[in-house]
């Protein structure tokens, strides 16, 4: 993995060094704890930084038999980092094995391929720069990154993001994300007691007046996109009256039936959604996961621990009906599409196509590979369909997704990726070598585009 790693071309090799390299980074949808920013933390060995909460190394562990208790158990960090260690050399083809050695190069300046031999070497390396001012803010400093977007309920406080804006110190913008999936799940444990939180923290008249009021208050700190996991989206017509009857069961402990459950959430969402154009919100919609399919598992470690999987035909026979909706009435905010299915890629560059305005350049696009598609073949995949059938131009580019700070060099793993793939076309006589044309393409993709639709 030298400085050419994946530029198989001399155009590939200019078009990344000269004009990709070196752009910011805008980060528009992580998991990242906006706590760990404010507070600069300092971790104290790379299994911190590196191994919790990250299910795609936990899968990839699992899968070569290495026991729990060594990926989200009792081991001590040491134990859990040669266990990954280890694993790591028979990982060949996928993307963990390129991003960490990406990781330890940027971030460690090591060189050393990671396997059970050199285990003990880097992580005296590694651990050694971490305790000696490697800390949160200096790694999103070494990445170049210039703005972020965390993952926030709507009744979270939002202090840690009021700390950093106040702090003259640091000079990174970092937005909350509006993510009301908990405020959708009707029929979800749970949801009583999170209306009632709602209530509580608002001058709650009805929930739309206190949706209102935490959209104000997010929209205050800065807030410039939402975020919805979607499990389908039915057009299920209710009138208000049995709106408000179905939001009476659920708030009474009654079963929400199905049906009820697809009205209540397209009617919420559809409300939402005139909301975040009222606002210049973009609207990200994320969906067809399969989620926690391993019940046994799910009952012993939990969510977000490596046991989702890409469901093979989820309904979104909605989302058309939606976006007309909203673009009949002049309230469709930008909006980015993402499917775990990628057979779904040109369904949503087709769709997008039919809702684009004047003067907004991709008003609905489709959203980068994403999550089990953010490998080498997945994104060359998702982005040659979108210069099928729409402007790649438009395309708003990678996000970490992550949990991990050391994830942003997914962003340059995606540039190295687009610029082979724009390079390729250029050599195969498909594109014109005009560098003035390449450079805007490139520098948008990797920049520009996401600084201006989400307006950083």
């Amino acid at each position: 993995m030298n400085e050419d790693f994946l530029l198989s071309t001399p155009t590939a090799r200019k078009l990344y060094h000269e004009f990709a390299e070196h752009m910011p980074i805008i980060d528009y949808h992580c998991h990242i704890d906006p706590a760990e920013i404010a507070n600069d933390r300092q971790y104290d060995n790379i299994t911190q930084v590196w191994l919790a909460g990250d299910h795609y190394k936990w899968r990839q562990m699992r899968s070569l038999g290495v026991p729990e208790r060594l990926i989200t158990g009792d081991g001590s960090d040491y134990e859990k980092f040669i266990a990954f260690a280890n694993a790591l050399p028979y990982c060949i083809g996928n993307p963990v094995y390129h991003w960490t050695h990406l990781e330890l190069k940027r971030y460690f300046d090591c060189d050393i391929p990671l396997s059970g031999d050199s285990a003990d070497e880097i992580w005296e390396l590694c651990n050694e720069k971490l305790q000696n001012g490697l800390t949160v803010r200096k790694i999103i400093a070494l990445s170049n990154v210039t703005g972020l977007a965390t993952t926030d309920d709507p009744i979270d406080t939002l202090a840690y993001h009021a700390a950093l804006e106040n702090d003259p110190t640091f000079h990174v913008t970092v937005k909350p994300a509006w993510r009301p999936d908990r405020l959708l799940n009707i029929a979800a444990e749970g949801f009583c007691a999170y209306i009632e939180k709602l209530g509580q923290i608002t001058n709650m008249d009805t929930l739309r007046s206190a949706v209102l009021e935490r959209m104000d208050y997010f929209d205050k700190m800065g807030c410039s996109a939402s975020d919805h996991g979607i499990q389908a989206i039915a057009c299920i017509p209710a009138t208000e009256a049995e709106l408000n009857a179905t939001l009476a069961k659920a708030m009474a402990g009654e079963r929400i039936a199905q049906e009820e459950t697809l009205s209540y959430q397209y009617a919420m969402l559809r409300f939402m959604a005139g909301e975040y154009a009222r606002r210049g919100w973009v609207m990200e919609v994320h969906y067809g996961t399969l989620r926690n399919v391993n019940s046994m598992r799910f009952e012993a470690v939990g969510p977000d621990t490596g046991y989702d999987a890409i469901a093979a035909d989820v309904s979104v026979s909605g989302l058309p009906k939606l976006l007309d909706e909203l673009y009949r009435t002049d309230s469709l905010p930008k909006t980015i599409l993402f499917s775990l299915n990628p057979s779904d890629n040109a369904m949503l560059n087709t769709l997008a196509g039919c809702f684009q305005r004047e003067g907004t350049r991709g008003l609905v696009q489709q959203g980068t590979a994403w999550w089990f598609n953010d490998t080498k073949s997945g994104m060359i995949e998702q982005m040659t369909s979108m210069a099928n059938l729409a402007p790649l131009s438009n395309f708003i580019g990678m996000v970490t997704d992550s949990r991990s700070f050391l994830s942003y060099t997914r962003h340059e793993y995606f540039r190295r990726i687009l610029c082979d793939l724009l390079g390729s076309w250029v050599e195969n006589g498909e594109y014109p070598a005009d560098d003035k044309l390449l450079k805007e393409i490139v520098q948008n993709i990797c920049y520009n585009n996401t600084k201006l639709f989400f307006g950083y």
